[in-house]
């Protein structure tokens, strides 16, 4: 079943062609035979988990039928609220934290009725893009175990990607849903700033957080964006705007799309073989989106995140820093070193930016980048290198869009000769999310990609 969509599994469940628990059952064996070596769950719900099945089971059987993630095995991320099981966000600090509530997002997949699997390994914190740095051991990329499989949500990718559950909620601030996705040969959604809560989902930094769903392919996607969109009045990020029906609306296409090109800097130092894969998947484009034009973007501030992160840590840090892994404790120092003037000069910068990107998409409908310039590297390296905020290359082209807080997608688009998987990454204007995974889903179906290495 590692291969099984939401919505396939979801139509055998409906069925009743195979049971919750039986689905579950096979995830929870997945997990068992792959997780020693991929390191993808800090915490597996196994008791919980049947327990939410058999549940879910009796309600099917009754005809009581919820919806297409009623008795769907679903992970999260490691910073996500779950109440009485631990939520550790991958750091020795809160290596036994247990939260008394559940995140909004988790109240919201319960009453979908989705069974949820497990808690997600992930770079501490969230502070980073390789999930090499958590107390809990590097998460390893299954299509070579001795690379990353991105980050900071890189547990979820590499779960999802081996079966080891049917889809996962992730967060991402500088690309953290989207790079692990293009790393693992997944999909992953960065929603709009402010469509989807992030009420009892730990922060990294308030003004460019994201919750968004990792999933096989654009379908899965929509339903489980479905499951956690929504306004949330308790959180102060989070708008009160109408939700759109995802899924149905995959074949409503946009007529005459416009499409534009941001050629820099997101095509600069690009790996060779990822330049191959990303022309070929513009031409495919071009097919069913001929209008298609280079534009520039607005330059993006860069004193926003780390005065943030470093607000949130400033106690702990300050009283217990031997607690935090180098990394990260390294990122704080410099973090620290931030004067307020830069901060709120930034932060201005921010509100103006998510004006003027407005006026871009006046002139095309998405824009279309790779989602990062470079493979993943191996786990050796990323081990060694340093804590520099202008490094991370394979971030250079998702952060940006977390300051526009436009809805990005990141989908697969070929593989490299070694078959690490390559992604194309398409954003689209504010809260239109729907025409987004269209435009996605209709590359999608002009190729096998997301299937593996046999387009």
């Amino acid at each position: 079943m590692q291969n099984t969509t939401i919505a396939e599994a979801s139509e055998l469940l409906r069925r009743k062609e195979i049971s919750p628990v039986e689905l579950t059952m096979k995830c929870l064996a997945r997990i068992e035979e792959l997780n020693p070596t991929i390191n993808a769950f800090i915490t597996v719900m196994h008791d919980s988990a049947l327990a939410e099945a058999r549940a879910a089971e009796t309600e099917i059987n009754a005809g009581n039928w919820r919806g297409p993630l009623h008795g769907i095995p679903i992970g999260l991320k490691d910073l996500i609220d779950t109440a009485g099981v631990k939520t550790t966000c991958g750091s020795a600090l809160f290596a036994e934290r247990v939260p008394t509530e559940d995140a909004y997002i988790v109240q919201r997949l319960k009453s979908a009725g989705a069974v949820l699997i497990g808690k997600q390994n992930m770079q501490e914190f969230a502070y980073g893009g390789t999930s090499t740095s958590s107390y809990f051991g590097p998460v390893r990329n299954s299509c070579d175990t001795d690379r990353i499989a991105g980050g900071s949500s890189g547990g979820s990718a590499a779960a999802v990607a081996t079966g080891m559950c049917f889809g996962a909620i992730g967060t991402d601030t500088g690309g953290s849903v989207r790079e692990p996705a293009a790393f693992c040969g997944i999909v992953g959604l960065k929603p709009t700033y402010g469509r989807v809560s992030v009420r009892g989902v730990f922060p990294l930094s308030a003004s460019l957080d994201h919750v968004g769903p990792l999933c096989r392919d654009v379908r899965d996607t929509a339903l489980l964006l479905q499951a956690i969109a929504g306004y949330d009045k308790l959180d102060t990020t989070c708008i009160d705007f109408p939700v759109d029906s995802y899924a149905e609306k995959l074949t409503e296409t946009t007529t005459r799309p416009r499409v534009g090109i941001v050629r820099r800097p997101y095509f600069d130092s690009l790996d060779p073989e990822i330049a191959t894969a990303i022309d070929q998947a513009l031409k495919q484009i071009s097919n069913f989106a001929p209008d298609i034009s280079e534009v520039d973007l607005p330059a993006t501030p860069t004193a926003v995140q780390a005065p943030e992160v470093y607000a949130l840590h400033a106690k702990s840090f300050t009283t217990t820093p031997d607690l935090y892994l180098p990394w990260i404790r390294e990122r704080l120092k410099q973090a620290a070193a931030i004067d307020t003037v830069s901060y709120i000069e930034a932060r201005q910068h921010l509100d103006r930016v998510r004006r003027e990107i407005d006026d871009v998409f006046s002139k095309v409908d998405f824009l279309i980048t790779p989602t990062t310039p470079v493979p993943p590297i191996t786990i050796r390296e990323a081990l060694d290198m340093s804590p520099d905020p202008a490094g991370e290359l394979w971030l250079r082209n998702t952060r940006p869009f977390n300051a526009y807080g436009v809805p990005t997608i990141s989908i697969p688009c070929g593989f490299t000769r070694a078959d690490l998987p390559i992604g194309l990454q398409i954003s689209a204007p504010s809260f239109s999310e729907a025409k987004l995974l269209s435009f996605a889903f209709a590359y999608e179906k002009a190729t096998n990609w997301h299937k593996g290495r046999i387009s």
